[in-house]
C-alpha cells in the first residue's frame, strides 16, 4: 500500500487485514472520519497528486448560464405549448353542416389550389351578462337565436381575390331538414322562411347548410360571432375606421358619429353592425351594405398591422378571437385559425368585392320581407361556383393567346348533339299570360331536327318563366348546354347554372311564345341587358377602394 493510505489502482483491500472501506468506517477518528480519507487529505494539502484544480470563474459562470437559458427556453416552451392549449380548449366549436347535401367540395385546378368558401355569421344571442348589456332585451335570454349578419365570403383558388355577398336577415329562403347534434332532434324542412331563424334549427349548421341548398356552392367553414365578441374584436385589433356622409345619431342603438372619417371602438363597432334605420333607407338592404364596409376594414386593418414581430398584439388578438368566436371543428385550434389567417392575407385588399343578394319585394308582405331576385342571383352563385371574379377581371393565362413564349389555349372537344340530353319543359304561362299547349313538344322537334336526337319533352314539372333558359347542373354540362343555345339562336345569357337540374333542361320562356327560332328582337334585348349582358346590376356591386366613399346617412337620421 502506498504511503498516503489510498489503495492503487487494482490493489486489494481486505476487511480481514483491517484495510479497505470497513476498517476505514470501523476506525474513524474523533471527528468521524475515516483515517485514510484523513491521510487523503493531508497529501493534498503538501500538494500531492490527488489535488483537482479549480474550474476557472467565467467557465463556471458560462455553465450557470448555460444551464439556465436551456431552462428558459424549455420553461417558455411548455408556457407557450401550455398556452396555445388553453386557448385552444376555450374555442366554441360546432358541427359544420347539419343537412344531408352530397355537395362535393370543387377540385383542385392545375395547380393544386382550391377556392375557399367561409360563412361569417353574427347572431343576436342574449345569453350572458355582457350579451344582455350590449344587446338589450335580457328577456331574451335562453330563446332561440337569430343569425342576423350572414356573410359568404369566397377567396379564389390563386387568392387573387375575394367575393363578399351579403343577405338581407328577412330574405324569405328554403330551410332544408336539419338534426341537432346535441339532441338529434330532426327540424323539417320549411319551404320559405326568412334565413336568419335558420340558426333556430339546431345552430349554424343549418345556417350553413341551408346557404348550400340556396346557392349549389360548397362551403368549407363558418364563423360565427356574439354581440360581445365583435366589441372584444374591435379592441384587440385598434379599431375599425369607416366613414358617414352626414352627422348621425340612431335612437335605437344609441350610435352618433360625426360625418367624415369615424375608427369605431368597443361598443360603437358593435352598434355600427347593428343600425338599420339610419342607413341609407332605412331598410335592411342599407345595413347590409354598412356590415360590409365593416368586414372590409377590418380585414385591411388586419393586413397592415398584425405582424408576427407584434407578439403583444398577436396575444391580444388571439384572447378575443377565442373569446369571441364559434368555428366548426375544422378550425378548432389556434393553429388553424392563424395559418387561415396568413393565407387570406395573400388577397389583394384592392380585390375584394362585395354586393349585396340581388332581391324583390316579397310578393306575401311587400313592406317588411324579401325574397331573392331569381335570374342575377343564380348569375351570382354561378360565378362564384365558377371561381370568377365579380369585377370580371380574371387574369390571363401565361403566355397569352398564342403570343410568343406560351402555349395556345386547348381548344375544347366539339359536342356531338346526338348524345346530348335535354329535356324540354313549357314556361310560357309567365307575366300573368296562359301558356301556349304544345310548346315544349314544338321546340322539341326543331331539337331533334338539328340533331339533337335525344331531346324529350318534359310535361312533369309545371314551370312559368319570363325569359327562355337553358340550365345546367354539372359544370362539365355546360359546353352541351351552349350549343343548345347556338342551335336555337339564343343569347348566351340563356345559359344558366343551376343546382335543382340534373340533366341538361331548356325551359320554353314567355318571351317565346311561337316559332322554333328565338325572336332576335328578344335576344337582342336580353343580351344587351346589364354590362356585357350580365342580370347582375354593375352599381350593386362594391370593391374595397369604396370604402373611401361615405356611408349614406337617412336624412331623418342627422343632427
Amino acid at each position: 500500500m502506498p504511503e498516503s493510505g489510498i489503495p492503487d489502482d487494482g490493489e486489494e483491500t481486505s476487511g480481514t487485514e483491517g484495510g479497505g472501506r470497513r476498517a476505514d468506517r470501523a476506525g474513524a477518528g474523533a471527528e468521524g472520519r475515516p483515517p485514510g480519507r484523513a491521510a487523503a487529505r493531508k497529501a493534498r494539502a503538501k500538494g500531492g497528486r490527488g489535488r483537482k484544480k479549480p474550474k476557472p470563474r467565467w467557465k463556471r459562470v458560462l455553465i450557470w448560464t448555460s444551464g439556465s437559458v436551456a431552462l428558459l427556453v424549455l420553461a417558455v416552451g411548455g408556457g407557450a405549448f401550455l398556452y396555445i392549449q388553453y386557448l385552444n380548449s376555450q374555442i366554441e366549436r360546432a358541427p359544420l353542416d347539419l343537412g344531408d347535401s352530397d355537395l362535393a367540395a370543387p377540385e383542385p385546378d392545375e395547380n393544386g389550389n382550391t377556392p375557399l368558401n367561409i360563412l361569417l355569421i353574427g347572431s343576436d344571442s342574449r345569453d350572458g351578462e355582457e350579451n344582455q348589456r350590449l344587446g338589450g332585451r335580457a328577456d331574451l335570454a335562453g330563446d332561440p337565436v337569430r343569425a342576423d349578419v350572414q356573410i359568404l365570403l369566397h377567396a379564389s383558388a390563386d387568392r387573387s381575390n375575394a367575393t363578399l355577398i351579403s343577405i338581407p336577415r328577412d330574405t324569405q329562403v328554403p330551410i332544408p331538414q336539419c338534426t341537432d347534434p346535441e339532441t338529434d332532434e330532426v327540424y323539417p324542412a320549411h319551404e320559405s322562411a326568412s334565413i336568419n331563424t335558420a340558426m333556430y334549427y339546431g345552430g349554424p349548421g343549418c345556417v350553413v347548410a341551408t346557404w348550400k341548398e340556396l346557392t349549389g356552392i360548397y362551403i368549407d367553414h363558418f364563423m360565427m360571432v356574439e354581440f360581445y365578441g365583435v366589441v372584444q374584436m374591435a379592441d384587440a385589433i385598434g379599431g375599425v375606421p369607416v366613414c358617414v356622409d352626414a352627422n348621425m345619431e340612431d335612437p335605437k342603438t344609441h350610435l352618433r358619429l360625426e360625418e367624415g372619417p369615424n375608427t369605431l371602438e368597443g361598443e360603437d363597432a358593435l352598434q355600427w353592425l347593428r343600425t338599420r334605420y339610419a342607413f341609407g333607407d332605412g331598410s335592411d338592404v342599407g345595413r347590409a351594405r354598412a356590415q360590409q364596409m365593416y368586414m372590409t376594414s377590418m380585414a385591411e386593418e388586419l393586413q397592415a398591422n398584425m405582424s408576427l414581430g407584434d407578439a403583444g398584439q398577436l396575444m391580444d388578438l388571439a384572447e378575443a378571437a377565442v373569446d369571441a368566436l364559434t368555428v366548426d371543428d375544422a378550425l378548432g385550434s389556434v393553429t388553424s385559425l392563424y395559418d387561415l389567417g396568413q393565407d387570406l392575407r395573400r388577397i389583394p385588399a384592392d380585390r375584394i368585392n362585395m354586393i349585396t343578394l340581388p332581391h324583390l319585394p316579397d310578393p306575401d308582405d311587400p313592406d317588411v320581407t324579401l325574397i331573392p331576385d331569381q335570374e342575377p342571383a343564380e348569375e351570382l352563385f354561378a360565378l362564384v361556383r365558377d371561381d370568377r371574379p365579380l369585377d370580371g377581371e380574371e387574369e390571363a393565362p401565361a403566355g397569352g393567346d398564342g403570343e410568343e413564349g406560351g402555349e395556345p389555349p386547348a381548344e375544347e372537344e366539339p359536342i356531338d348533339p346526338a348524345l346530348v340530353p335535354v329535356a324540354v319543359q313549357n314556361g310560357t304561362g309567365a307575366d300573368g299570360l296562359a301558356p301556349v299547349d304544345g310548346r315544349a313538344g314544338d321546340i322539341t322537334d326543331a331539337l331533334r331536327a338539328a340533331g339533337f336526337a335525344r331531346a324529350e319533352t318534359d310535361s312533369s314539372a309545371v314551370v312559368a318563366e319570363s325569359q327562355t333558359s337553358v340550365y345546367y347542373g354539372d359544370v362539365d354540362d355546360r359546353p352541351a348546354a351552349e350549343a343548345i343555345a347556338e342551335a336555337l339562336g339564343l343569347p348566351g345569357s340563356a345559359v344558366r347554372n343551376s343546382t335543382t337540374h340534373d340533366t341538361v333542361t331548356l325551359v320554353v320562356g314567355a318571351d317565346w311564345r311561337e316559332g322554333t327560332e328565338f325572336p332576335q328582337e328578344a335576344a337582342e334585348e336580353e343580351e344587351g341587358a346589364g354590362e356585357g349582358g350580365s342580370a347582375i346590376d354593375p352599381d350593386a356591386v362594391h370593391s374595397t377602394e369604396d370604402n373611401d366613399d361615405c356611408m349614406p346617412i337617412n336624412p331623418l337620421y342627422t343632427w
